[in-house]
C-alpha cells in the first residue's frame, strides 16, 4: 500500500472535522454578532444555542471522540508496516460510517438511524485494533 492510499481516508475524516467546525462558526457568530444570543449564555457549554446548532457542535464535539482511536491507529499501521489492504479497506468503512453519522447527526438526527452508524464504525474500528494487535503481539506482517 502507498503512502497516500493509506492516509486517503484519514484525510478525509480530516476534512469532515473541518467542514464541521467551519459549518458551526458561520451559524454561531451571525447570531452573536447581532445580540440574537449573549456569549455568557453559551460560554460555559450552556446548551442555550438553537437547536440545529447544537446539533452541528455535538456532531463537531464527537469527531474527537472515537475518531481519535483511528488516527492514533492509522499512525501506528504506518509506522510498523501493518497497513495493508484489509487495513485500508476497514478505514475506509470507518470513515464512510463517520460521515453517513455526521449526516445523519446535523440533519434528522434520528437516533435510530445515528446510533447503527455509530455503532458500525465503532465496530470496525474495534476490529481494526483486534487485528493490529495480533499482528504485533504475534509477530506478524
Amino acid at each position: 500500500m502507498t503512502l497516500p492510499m493509506i492516509l486517503a481516508p484519514l484525510f478525509v475524516e480530516v476534512i469532515l472535522t473541518f467542514l464541521l467546525v467551519f459549518w458551526l462558526a458561520t451559524l454561531r457568530v451571525p447570531i452573536i454578532t447581532r445580540g440574537a444570543i449573549k456569549a455568557q449564555d453559551v460560554d460555559l457549554r450552556q446548551p442555550n444555542w438553537p437547536r440545529h446548532m447544537l446539533q452541528v457542535g455535538n456532531s463537531f464535539s464527537n469527531q474527537f471522540e472515537a475518531p481519535v482511536l483511528f488516527y492514533v491507529l492509522t499512525v501506528l499501521a504506518i509506522i510498523t508496516k501493518h497497513a495493508d489492504i484489509l487495513f485500508v479497506v476497514l478505514a475506509w468503512i470507518f470513515v464512510l460510517s463517520r460521515i453517513a453519522h455526521a449526516v445523519v447527526h446535523v440533519t434528522t438526527n434520528n437516533l435510530q438511524q445515528r446510533g447503527p452508524l455509530f455503532g458500525v464504525g465503532l465496530l470496525v474500528l474495534a476490529v481494526m485494533w483486534l487485528i493490529f494487535i495480533v499482528k504485533i503481539m504475534l509477530g506478524l506482517p
